[in-house]
């Protein structure tokens, strides 16, 4: 099985560094899973992408989304504690006013703040 996500690009260097062990013990945790890889693979629009690939020992599909929830649960956790922070789209935009003066704003899940 393969995945994707992205962390946040203000992740620092060493953080960045930690994540493909952090998800290779968490798959390395479950039984009947095993790791082919994790890479730091891409430079995104607003994120810092992993591509992990994974196998599961068990034909069975229920066991397989049984797994990929205890991945993803076990590695928000993880991330948590070290305050690693998954990424979500935005958008930095630069307004010039009338008076040639540049503002910047973030949008967010299309609000302007």
């Amino acid at each position: 099985m393969e995945f994707f996500f992205g962390v946040l690009y203000e992740t620092p260097i060493e953080k960045l560094k930690m994540i493909p062990d952090i998800v290779r013990e968490v798959i390395g945790e479950i039984e009947i899973c095993q790791v082919d890889r994790v890479h730091f693979y891409k430079i995104g629009d607003y994120s810092f992408n992993f591509d992990v690939v994974y196998y599961v020992l068990d034909p069975d599909y229920s066991k397989y989304m049984e797994v990929q929830q205890q991945i993803n649960f076990a590695l928000k956790e993880r991330f948590e504690k070290e305050n690693i922070v998954f990424a979500y789209p935005t958008q930095t935009v630069y307004l010039n006013n009338n008076n040639n003066e540049v503002t910047k704003s973030y949008v967010i899940n299309n609000k302007v703040l």
